[in-house]
């Protein structure tokens, strides 16, 4: 299952605003920053009526004197499995963080990620149990339930707290952004490439500059069928209410 982290940069050179060396404690340099994604059809350009789960996420050019948020300080974050599904089915999370697993259904879970990102395998654990994961390795982390093909969900970990998940509209909202210089970066599950034909430009983020440039994702279809983490194929009883 092949599946593409999509780092979009867009830097270059240029002086930064006065208005960004204000002191970190003024309300006035730290700023909401929105932005719109478009998905668009491999194999026609149209444009694709839900522009959900596209990821953006800031961080700030090497040599600025502020920080894109507490990445390392182990925050943790909470995916439930429920009805035999993960809630949520994509978690955004800053590199360090802990994620802990509780098991909200009557029956056992075996939660695992082999593929890419944080590889982990949780074994059986029953109803009401709990475990956690130190998500220390950027990139996205597909997970499933070694019992329950139907649960799936991806967790991404990146090195930035200043992150968005568009709406199915595509807006995308970033909350509480220092000014500054910044690269943006962008993840979507389903994309086709990855952006290399955007154009590469300085992000200034400030006030009155607190909107991202429009970006434009072709997506593909991909094939999502997966086997269990002994690479068989899943028990078909495993859908059976006991289970």
């Amino acid at each position: 299952m092949e599946r593409k982290l999509l780092i979009a940069t867009l830097l270059s050179a240029g002086l930064l605003l006065p208005a960004f060396g204000a002191p970190r404690g003024d309300e006035t340099a730290v700023v909401d920053v929105t932005g719109e994604v478009k998905l668009m059809q491999a194999n026609s350009q149209r444009a694709v009526a839900d522009a959900s789960k596209v990821v953006l996420w800031l961080v700030p050019v090497e040599g600025t004197d502020h920080f894109a948020g507490p990445i390392s300080a182990k925050h943790h974050f909470l995916m439930l499995q429920h009805d035999k599904t993960f809630e949520p089915n994509l978690l955004v999370v800053p590199l360090g963080s802990i994620v802990d697993f509780p098991n909200l259904d009557p029956w056992f879970h075996n939660v695992f990620s082999l593929y890419q990102g944080k590889r982990f395998d949780l074994g059986l654990y029953q109803a009401g149990a709990e475990k956690a994961v130190l998500f220390d390795r950027p990139g996205p982390s597909f997970l499933f339930c070694n019992i329950h093909p139907q649960m799936t969900a991806v967790i991404l970990t990146v090195n930035s707290a200043l992150f968005g998940i568009s709406d199915k509209n595509g807006h995308v909202s970033i909350h509480h952004v220092p000014a500054g210089r910044y690269t943006l970066h962008a993840w979507y599950e389903d994309a086709a490439s990855n952006l290399t034909d955007l154009s590469q430009r300085a992000l200034d983020i400030g006030p009155g500059e607190n909107v991202l440039p429009v970006l434009s994702i072709t997506v593909t279809k991909h094939d999502h069928a997966h086997k269990n983490k002994y690479g068989l194929d899943y028990d078909p009883e495993a859908s059976a209410p006991a289970y």
